[in-house]
């Protein structure tokens, strides 16, 4: 059986966001409903939930300044849906920190998977946080529940979502080799490709904030043929 995540479905049309619940409910998962940001609070304030699905248009306060709103306070997944295909749209989605962008109309097969596994990497943080909140190495400090960074100097090092989910998977996991592919389920990332080079842009990302020499790293150690060591 399919395990049961918490879904908020925010849309101002009610066609639509029933259909979209009904799909979720159906695939054993929990759903709630709103159609816009004062509802959408109310849920929120309850607590658990896993994933939002917002709407970009929405009457009164857009998705945009909701998903703002969102990422002040939580870093829960988010899903934004909107009915126009504008990149303009999509990147500032992104940049703002969403984690995903979907166009309607779009294939709820396809939907589906895309929620599953970001609900799975969000419980998945969650559990990471409570087991060993905040962590060390070499005069660093990463705190998990928080989402900050503090250097050696006492700094706070700014990191974006997906540099902090590789981090603290690195971190975790100190000493043990992992592959490409094994990272990218630990990361805000639509799909795996083959071709797909995320992981090694972000690890460069990371080599260059975290390291003293980022070209003769030695926090985060390449295995050639297979993937990176942590070695902190």
């Amino acid at each position: 059986m399919t395990k049961s995540h918490h879904i908020l479905v925010v849309e101002d049309d009610p066609v639509g966001r029933q259909t979209l619940a009904a799909y979720l409910r159906k695939e054993n998962h929990r759903v709630s409903e709103a159609e816009n940001g004062a509802a959408m609070r109310r849920v929120f304030a309850a607590g658990d939930v896993d994933v939002v699905m917002l709407d970009i248009n929405l009457p009164g306060e857009d998705g945009l300044s909701l998903l703002r709103e969102l990422r002040r306070q939580s870093e829960v997944g988010v899903i934004m849906v909107t009915g126009r295909d504008d990149d303009v749209d999509r990147i500032v989605a992104l940049e703002l920190g969403a984690d995903d962008y979907v166009t309607k109309p779009y294939m709820m097969r396809e939907l589906l998977p895309r929620t599953k596994n970001l609900a799975r990497r969000v419980v998945a943080a969650r559990a990471m946080a409570a087991d060993e909140p905040i962590k060390t190495f070499d005069g660093w400090t990463l705190d998990i529940p928080h989402w900050t960074l503090t250097a050696p100097d006492g700094e706070d090092v700014r990191l974006t979502r997906a540099e902090f989910e590789l981090l603290a998977t690195f971190v975790t996991h100190r000493g043990r080799v992992m592959t490409r592919d094994g990272l990218i389920d630990h990361v805000s990332h639509r799909e795996r490709d083959p071709l797909d080079r995320t992981i090694d842009v972000l690890v460069g990302r990371l080599r260059r904030k975290i390291e003293k020499d980022p070209a003769r790293p030695r926090l985060i150690v390449t295995v050639h043929g297979v993937g990176y060591v942590f070695a902190g």
